[in-house]
């Protein structure tokens, strides 16, 4: 007991109410993320492509925003006070759309993504300041949060299973209003806990703050129109996130390139090799709201034991893996670090990308040994999404704890913002693919398995072909990445 008691003294202030805070947080984006496509489809008759474009909007604002939250958060509004404000606008987003018309879902996802988008950043800044740069219980710390925001995952996806199957959407998005509510109440209740350290915020005189926060307000509520207008605009939308990505990625490496501090600079060139491999990463696991949920809906046999399995369910598998697999994760790689085995980023992202590649390698064999009416046994969905939630608890906890190691202090904000937007790029080129396949309903299995088996091969074999490179660069990635001028990190 003692030792417990020992543990839980240790743990920096303000860490555990993140690890619930995080859970609440998660609820809303849980239901939209999963159920989105589902909803725009059969409740408000948007074609395949049209819902999926929107998905990848959704996604690609949801996390491309990041990057601004992190230059928010810090600069002009403190992150406590931005997340809870977007978690306001978060709140007044699920409300409308619960209200059921296709009008009221563009102003709800425009309020739901400003704040979203821009909060996301601040928890884990928030985090990640409760621990100093060298302070090796900061993996550990990323791996119990992201524990404690894929338990939000499961309770979100959970009740969207139920909810789906009942087809009470309304209900279903009340649901995801109370659970944001209350990550609000509970950021209240330890405000002093979650107060900001070491932010350029601090150090401005009280006139300089209130322009910065009245700035800061400005830019959270005037983001939302925007984000209506452009959501209308689906498509072309995409096509400037893919834009404004690559010069985002040309302005980081012009940093990088001039950077003076050449220790810096190696840790800035490895998080740039580092991102790029994550990005086909992110691209494929972006799929699971969109073309693989299209086609567990429509060419899986649900039906296990007697039981129909709600699509939402299904993503469960990579929510549970999460939750058990992130403390034990965090436990193994302790022990085998002990006993002197050298596991560090390099080698968690070569082994994430050659997972989740073998992961969709699955379903075209699956899709080999279909029954007569196209229809593919579950359990080749369960093992893709087993191989694929193994393969996120290598690569995204660990991405975020890389970023204080790797980052400058006075970029550290903007390149975890940037981390994030990779994932919101690899939501549109996933969207670009799911796009590709065909108008599909129930009964159409064998007319669209080619198309599957063929987007899936392509996706695997590609991120099983990377996996393959960042295991060469292994040596090369370990040189560049020092905790000190000549000691070599082991993140």
């Amino acid at each position: 007991m003692s030792t417990i008691k020992q543990k839980l003294a240790n743990i920096p202030e303000g860490s555990a109410a993140l690890f619930f805070i995080q859970i609440f947080a998660t609820l809303g984006f849980a239901v939209l993320y999963s159920t989105l496509v589902l909803y725009a489809t059969k409740k408000l008759n948007f074609s395949v492509k049209e819902a999926t474009a929107i998905m990848g909007v959704f996604g690609a604002f949801n996390y491309g925003l990041h990057l601004f939250g992190g230059y928010l958060g810090g600069r002009f509004i403190s992150n406590r006070n931005l997340f809870v404000g977007g978690m306001v606008l978060q709140v007044l987003g699920c409300g409308c759309i619960s209200l059921g018309s296709a009008e009221q879902l563009y102003w709800g996802l425009g309020l739901f993504l400003t704040g979203s988008g821009l909060n996301v950043t601040c928890i884990n800044m928030m985090l990640t300041q409760r621990f100093k740069p060298e302070d090796d219980r900061r993996e550990s710390a990323f791996l119990w949060n992201y524990a404690g925001m894929n338990l939000g995952f499961f309770v979100g996806f959970s009740a969207a299973g139920h909810f789906q199957l009942v087809e009470d959407y309304a209900g279903l998005f009340v649901f995801a209003t109370i659970g944001n509510f209350m990550a609000i109440v509970l950021a209240l209740l330890n405000w002093k806990r979650l107060v900001d350290l070491n932010t350029p915020l601090l150090q401005a005189t009280p006139a300089e703050f209130k322009k910065r926060l009245a700035v800061g307000l400005a830019i959270l509520f005037g983001l939302v129109p925007v984000i209506y207008f452009m959501l209308h605009k689906a498509e072309l939308t995409g096509n400037l996130v893919l834009i404004i990505s690559v010069c985002i990625a040309l302005v980081i490496a012009y940093l990088t390139f001039r950077h003076e501090d050449q220790r810096e600079q190696k840790n800035m060139s490895a998080y740039i090799l580092l991102t790029l491999g994550s990005l086909v990463f992110w691209t494929l696991y972006q799929m699971a709201p969109m073309g693989l949920q299209l086609f567990a809906v429509n060419n899986v046999d649900r039906m296990v034991w007697g039981v129909e399995i709600a699509p939402q369910w299904i993503q469960n598998i990579n929510s549970f893996v999460i939750m058990v697999g992130g403390p034990l994760m965090a436990m193994l790689f302790k022990k085998l670090r002990d006993q002197g085995w050298q596991i560090d980023v390099p080698v968690q992202f070569s082994a994430a990308l050659l997972l989740i590649g073998i992961g969709f390698l699955v379903l075209p064999l699956g899709i080999g040994f279909a029954a007569s009416n196209g229809l593919v046994a579950f359990r080749w969905i369960f093992i893709s999404y087993l191989l694929q939630s193994v393969a996120e608890l290598l690569i995204s906890p660990v991405g975020y704890a890389m970023i204080g190691r790797l980052a400058p202090a006075k970029y550290q904000g903007v390149m975890m913002g940037t981390w994030m937007l990779t994932t919101g790029t690899a939501s549109i080129l996933a969207s670009y693919f799911s796009g590709m396949i065909p108008e599909a309903s129930e009964g159409m299995a064998t007319s669209t398995n080619p198309t599957y088996q063929h987007i899936f091969s392509m996706l695997g074999w590609g991120a099983v072909g990377v996996g393959i490179i960042l295991i060469l660069l292994i040596p090369f990635l370990r040189k560049l990445i020092t905790k000190s001028a000549s000691q070599e990190a082991t993140v």
